[in-house]
């Protein structure tokens, strides 16, 4: 099996990946050696390895417990056709320094890593780097690659606990710089084809625009409540091409295959805009 990621190796999104592919080989078989997580360089080229085959799945971040949601994932799935969450996993997220050996923090000049990483250790920078210019990069494993392209040491990166074979002269920091260590990313494992769903699941994962009128998104989660079914998290993201409008990422506590859950799926798409299923998995 090849499960895709964003790379390089040694992301998060890589060890998200790895530890899908142990579960996915447990089903049948220990992992062999035609199994392998095969890195991308952004998450459209993720997905799109997916649409096209070059890959069985997928394993991509979709909410950090800290940032919330992961904008462009929520929106690449739902602009893909005939790709389904069918896993779910939670990593832990322990951000690293890395840097040159003897080099001071107050010398280091250039910080790179993710985004989301950058926001998460705010505060371990402004008070040990004040001066430091924060660049991102693809992934975290992206941005130790450009850190140690600059021989003159005045380069760091932050990047996971994880993180192996550091190249010659370069250390991680012993604890952990993140400004919250209670830090955690949800992955899910996506797949082609809706057969790949699991035929019962702990969790639906759909998404549904409202008609734009007063008390439309009420009447979505009367609905929902009707069927007794509890909901883990809502997110709204605007509608592309259409100002004023929202889309709703809803996820429920339910069971695919009940009766229940089918019915309240018709009546969300017969009183709402879109409806569409995204997945359905089970705790990881």
């Amino acid at each position: 099996m090849k499960i895709a990621f964003l790379g390089p190796e040694g992301s998060y999104s890589h060890l998200a990946a790895k530890e899908f592919l142990k579960t996915e080989a447990s089903t049948v078989k220990a992992v062999g050696e035609w199994d392998e997580c095969v890195p991308f360089r952004n998450f459209p080229e993720v997905l799109a390895a997916v649409i096209c085959g070059k890959v069985d799945a997928a394993a991509i971040p979709i909410e950090n417990s800290l940032q919330g949601g992961v904008s462009q994932n929520l929106d690449l799935l739902q602009d893909s056709e005939n790709l389904f969450a069918v896993k779910e996993q939670i990593i832990r997220v322990d951000h690293r320094l890395i840097y040159k050996k003897g080099v001071k923090l107050s010398e280091i000049g250039r910080v790179y890593s993710h985004r989301q990483a950058l926001d998460q250790c705010a505060a371990f920078l402004a008070k040990e780097m004040p001066f430091a210019s924060l660049r991102d990069a693809e992934s975290t494993g992206f941005g130790i690659s450009r850190a140690v392209e600059d021989d003159s040491g005045k380069s760091a990166a932050i990047a996971g606990a994880h993180t192996e074979n550091l190249r010659s002269g370069f250390v991680m920091s012993e604890e952990s710089i993140s400004d919250e260590k209670n830090n955690y990313t949800h992955f899910l494992l996506i797949k082609k084809g809706e057969n790949a769903l699991p035929k019962t699941s702990e969790r639906l994962f759909f998404s549904a625009v409202c008609p734009h009128r007063p008390g439309s998104l009420l009447e979505l989660l009367q609905i929902i409540a009707k069927y007794g079914i509890n909901m883990t998290k809502i997110e709204s993201r605007p509608v592309k091409d259409r100002p004023g409008d929202y889309r709703f990422f809803i996820e429920a506590d339910c069971n695919i295959a009940a009766d229940e859950v089918q019915e309240m799926l018709a009546a969300i798409r017969q009183h709402t805009l879109e409806c569409k299923l995204i997945g359905a998995y089970n705790r990881g």
